[in-house]
């Protein structure tokens, strides 16, 4: 298990391809699905085959960025997936995202993860600008957007043909101490 951050209740280590059930527990939860693509499943096929591999290239490709499972310390269980990456429209910005298991919701790790992933960019790795992207009725992520410090930047039509809001947070803007 390769440790990329700890914090005081997450431990964040790079996937491998034995998380393949891991990310399919999650996606099969229509619940956790809501806000990405409506509440489908993702197949188990598509995970393994398709999703993993790409996102384990990132280890390859970029230093220091990808996709990150989450760990609870308290249970030692899998609990979902974290990801501070180059964003894809636009490289020099690094696009931070989530997604986690219901049963942890609310628990302040949506927030606590995306904080020291933020504050590991900006002391660590270079970051200047930190996005994410939400659609405009996930309330609950846009919160977390606004707790981390980041702002509205504006709306537009995703890639996935559905409206997001995306937000946005420069180095000089965040709070490092």
């Amino acid at each position: 298990m390769k440790v990329f951050l700890e914090t005081k209740s997450l431990i964040l280590r790079q996937l491998t391809q034995n998380d393949a059930d891991n990310l399919f527990k999650l996606d099969t939860d229509s619940e956790v699905m809501r806000f990405i693509n409506g509440g489908k499943p993702t197949e188990y096929d598509v995970i393994q085959n398709k999703i993993l591999p790409q996102w384990l290239e990132y280890y390859k490709k970029y230093q220091g960025y990808g996709f990150w499972a989450a760990i609870e310390k308290l249970s030692h269980e899998f609990i979902g997936w974290f990801h501070f990456k180059p964003a894809l429209d636009n490289q020099d910005e690094i696009e931070l995202g989530y997604r986690l298991r219901k049963a942890v919701w609310s628990k302040g790790y949506a927030t606590e993860g995306s904080r020291a992933l933020i504050l590991k960019g900006f002391k660590e790795l270079g970051t200047q600008r930190v996005v994410a992207i939400a659609l405009p009725i996930h309330k609950a992520s846009i919160r977390v957007m606004e707790k981390l410090g980041l702002k509205f930047e504006k709306k537009y039509m995703h890639k996935t043909n559905q409206e997001v809001v995306k937000y946005s947070l420069d180095k000089d803007e965040f709070d490092i101490a």
